[in-house]
């Protein structure tokens, strides 16, 4: 009788060479954590293919959806696992070409993987594909295009057969790339960067600036939020929280009004760093786009670039506010960024804030206030809101400092 199990298809991940085995084992305990709600069976590699099954009836097409949205999963197939008994899989190819839903056209794509099997890829498309068309008397075989394949796959003394495939979100497996800082707001674009980098195999540490005690803590909760709309295919360990209110208020009453803004950020960036320095990450990622905002022309971010020694990656560099929107759409943030809280970028704005800044001008308010002191304070009172994780892990200076931390979490 057949069962129901779920093929992974990864491309990127099979072009690592000799590091091919590592990236592989990332990612299949990368759909292991994913998974860990279902009744996972194994999770194995099998001929250039990771096999999922389950012990629970229904848990392959429950966990189907799951799988497309772990980074490194190129395509992910919904498949009946059978013996080579010629009347189980092909009964079990007319389930397949069943699940396709509306088709006029359809082919069947075999590959036999072992050749101790009699029949060869040939054999296996003409045996098949006499079955199918008894089946689906009104449906033509078409091999170009059609609208539907069934592909029969006979590997490692089984056979697998499957119709119902769709494209994962690709890239590399979480853990693979090693460990970020991202600067995590409640809007639109920072979610979006923070899942960009993820998807590149880095793991993700959020640092998100509050506006307390100048707004209540409505955008730290939305930040959850957005982190668990990540999971369970991208699982984030933890999230810091720096009240930044206070230093805002004192950066607007000492500064120019038009330089504000860039302030703002530049002491961001430098506790930011001083974070990813105690988590023992290699780079600082924003969601910045070049020109969307007055803080993001060219001049603006150099002069902010001046604060840290870490790279500053920025993934949405490059795209416009409707690209942004469709991915967060596709990612699911988009409804929770668009609830209105109060943060840090809405408080103390100027109305007239400086586009093309010049690094002396900006160096002189920088000398304005005591920002040595206003960093390591604001170092000193950041807190954290832990998640369940299977890819995180604290840096060393972060563990040493967990008992002075843990009062403050949250």
């Amino acid at each position: 009788m057949a069962s129901r199990v779920c093929l992974v298809h990864y491309h990127e991940v099979g072009l690592k060479g000799k590091n091919r085995a590592h990236f592989e084992h990332i990612l299949i305990d990368t759909i292991k954590a994913a998974c860990a709600a279902f009744s996972v069976a194994t999770c194995a590699r099998i001929s250039g293919h990771i096999l999922v099954t389950f012990s629970e009836p229904g848990d392959a097409e429950r966990a189907f959806p799951i799988i497309r949205r772990v980074p490194g999963v190129a395509r992910v197939s919904l498949a009946f696992h059978t013996n080579r008994d010629p009347k189980e899989y092909c009964r079990a190819a007319i389930r397949a070409l069943g699940e396709v839903g509306e088709f006029e056209s359809f082919k069947v794509a075999a590959k036999r993987s072992n050749t101790d099997y009699p029949l060869g890829s040939l054999e296996l498309n003409a045996q098949v594909g006499e079955v199918l068309c008894e089946a689906y008397p009104e449906k033509r075989v078409q091999m170009k295009a059609p609208d539907a394949t069934v592909h029969v796959l006979v590997v490692q003394g089984s056979v697998y057969v499957y119709a119902r495939s769709e494209r994962g979100v690709g890239g590399l497996p979480v853990g693979s790339a090693g460990k970020v800082v991202t600067l995590l707001s409640s809007g639109i674009d920072s979610p979006v960067a923070t899942w960009l980098i993820a998807r590149r195999g880095a793991v993700c540490v959020p640092v998100h600036f509050s506006g307390r005690p100048q707004t209540a803590d409505t955008s730290e909760y939305l930040c959850q939020d957005i982190i668990r709309a990540f999971a369970p295919a991208i699982q984030i360990g933890r999230m810091y929280v720096v009240p930044f209110g206070e230093a805002q208020r004192q950066i607007a009453l000492a500064c120019p009004t038009s330089l504000r803004v860039i302030m703002y950020r530049r002491v961001m960036y430098a506790v930011a760093e001083r974070i990813a320095r105690l988590e023992g990450a290699k780079a600082i990622v924003t969601g910045e786009s070049l020109g969307q905002v007055a803080s993001q022309t060219l001049e603006n971010i150099a002069a902010v670039n001046e604060m840290v020694t870490l790279p500053v990656l920025r993934p949405l560099i490059g795209s416009d506010k409707q690209e942004i929107i469709e991915r967060a759409h596709e990612i699911g943030t988009y409804d929770i960024s668009c609830e209105t809280a109060p943060d840090c970028c809405t408080l103390f704005m100027p109305r007239a804030p400086e586009t093309h800044a010049r690094l002396d001008a900006v160096r002189e308010a920088w000398d304005a206030f005591d920002h040595d002191a206003m960093i390591e304070e604001l170092v000193q009172n950041v807190e954290y809101v832990d998640f369940p994780s299977s890819s995180y892990r604290p840096g060393r200076p972060v563990r040493e400092r967990h008992d002075e931390l843990a009062p403050r979490a949250r």
